[in-house]
């Protein structure tokens, strides 16, 4: 499948993918050490949603839409409103969602002084509006590359603290065991890295292959969480995506047992049906 960021501005796969990335800056954050962030697959920064892509799509609707007014526990309310101020505040003070921010500006609303954001992206129109969404601010660089080539030379970061977010498009079926692959590859150079993967869920095959993977690698701490929505009969959309997260902090595993039933319940059109899962591939159990 080809996962364009920009027809799927936050929609639910956003939505499940960028609550938990807010979930690791801020537990970077609580160190005065500086850290990296090195985004492989960055996308534009910023998508309005009533544009060409999105627009189209419309599947924010069911995404950050659907999340903003839905009834949440307060618990995971709480773990959700640093994310939900981000977008807040790529909207002004009217209230409305006109402007979905990707990664890249994620990232930026998070970072001190002293931390840096490599952001890349390779597809023209998409670098372009990269550059521009980031131009001014000394701590982003956006550079028009590879995201697998930059994932080889950026790795490991000055800093030695720091993320890695790995959310290539999938256009191609070698792309889940070049994922294993490259993840490895990165390991070995920077093992105290915290890396996050981000995969569609189509079918099983796939991810599961990636798990086998990664079971088998030399990684020391693997974390996987999915969720997934009872769609509508015939519905042709993505309906499910997992995150990989490598040496995790030690308090995603609780947040995550909070934060996807709530994101099930609120995202699944009311179906009831919404599915998730936490568990270790290697390491904490």
């Amino acid at each position: 499948m080809n996962y364009r960021h920009a027809f799927h501005a936050g929609g639910f796969a956003d939505v499940v993918k960028h609550a938990v990335l807010v979930r690791i800056l801020l537990h970077l954050r609580a160190k005065p050490a500086a850290f990296r962030v090195i985004d492989t697959h960055a996308g534009a920064g910023l998508y309005g949603l009533a544009g060409e892509e999105a627009g189209r799509s419309g599947e924010w609707r069911d995404g950050i839409g659907r999340l903003v007014s839905a009834p949440i526990s307060d618990q995971a309310r709480a773990l959700l409103a640093p994310y939900l101020d981000a977008v807040a505040a790529c909207n002004g003070a009217g209230g409305g969602l006109a402007i979905y921010p990707g990664s890249p500006a994620l990232v930026r609303a998070f970072l001190r002084p002293q931390d840096r954001l490599i952001a890349c992206e390779l597809e023209p129109k998409a670098a372009g509006a990269l550059a521009r969404n980031l131009a001014g601010d000394p701590r982003c660089k956006a550079i028009a590359i590879d995201g697998w080539t930059a994932l080889n030379a950026y790795v490991p970061p000055k800093e030695r603290r720091g993320l890695i977010l790995i959310d290539p498009p999938f256009e191609e079926a070698a792309d889940f065991p070049r994922l294993a692959q490259a993840l490895a590859a990165a390991y070995r150079k920077w093992a105290g890295g915290t890396y996050l993967l981000w995969y569609p869920i189509k079918e099983r095959a796939g991810p599961d292959a990636l798990a086998r993977r990664l079971r088998a690698s030399a990684i020391a701490k693997i974390l996987r969480a999915e969720l997934s929505l009872a769609l509508p009969a015939g519905e042709t959309r993505l309906g499910a995506c997992g995150l990989i997260v490598v040496n995790p902090p030690w308090t995603l595993a609780g947040e995550l047992g909070v934060l996807l039933p709530a994101l099930a319940a609120a995202l699944d059109r009311g179906a009831g049906r919404g599915a998730y899962r936490v568990d270790w591939l290697i390491g904490e159990k």
